[in-house]
């Protein structure tokens, strides 16, 4: 299938709207609730929650609102498309979660660019964001290979709102997000030299997620998401 400019719009658009509620629920949280981490990490984790089912919602039928180069590239191996929609879709996501992070930052009046120095390193830590990525992986395809993608949006907002709490790393799940969240000093950031091995982790995660629908769901009740 080829690629249109109105879903690379989708993308980039639907990703930096993740990212700005991401890193802005973050700021906001740590400014209304400076002496309580756990009421910051609810703050944030609602506010995510929500905000990813509303994005789902709006750009699915766009680009199928992955906003997550994992998700593309799982999308891709188990439903046979073409390679070009990554060369597509990557960019895009990295480009919106980045420009996403910039404008919270602006939103706030804090500097549009402030490298994050919060270490986000430890086993622990990786081993979480590869138990969240595969999970979310479950959680989109289980959907969509038994013909329910329309439940995909409150799904995966749940999913993510929950397991901000059940994984040590606060599920980041998302290679495009962890980039964008090192342009932020935030709350919700994440130091540069956190986000390669973060990334790795979810690379794994993916790749295990998609092993696992395919053990589990062999056969495809729909070609969503594109």
């Amino acid at each position: 299938m080829r690629v249109t400019a109105r879903a690379a719009a989708g993308e980039l658009l639907g990703s930096a709207g993740l990212a700005a509620v991401v890193v802005g629920s973050g700021i906001a949280a740590q400014r209304l609730s400076p002496a309580d981490v756990g009421l910051q990490l609810l703050e944030n984790a609602i506010a995510t929650a929500l905000g990813l089912t509303v994005l789902i919602l709006v750009f699915a039928s766009v680009s199928g609102a992955h906003f997550n180069p994992v998700v593309t590239l799982v999308d891709i191996a188990l439903h046979r498309r073409r390679w070009s929609t990554a060369a597509v879709y990557l960019p895009a996501q990295v480009i919106g979660c980045i420009s996403g992070a910039v404008l919270a930052n602006a939103m706030f009046a804090a500097p549009a660019v402030s490298w994050s120095t919060t270490s986000r390193s430890g086993w622990p830590l990786l081993l979480s964001e590869v138990v969240a990525t595969a999970g979310l992986i479950v959680v989109i395809f289980a959907l969509v290979r038994t013909g329910r993608s329309h439940l995909a949006a409150p799904a995966v907002g749940a999913y993510i709102g929950a397991a901000y709490f059940f994984t040590s790393s606060t599920s980041f799940a998302n290679p495009a997000i962890t980039i964008g969240r090192m342009f932020s000093d935030t709350f919700a950031g994440i130091a540069p030299a956190s986000a390669l091995p973060f990334i790795g982790a979810q690379l794994i995660g993916a790749a295990i997620g998609g092993v696992l629908v395919v053990a589990l769901f062999p056969s495809s009740a729909t070609s969503e998401p594109r």
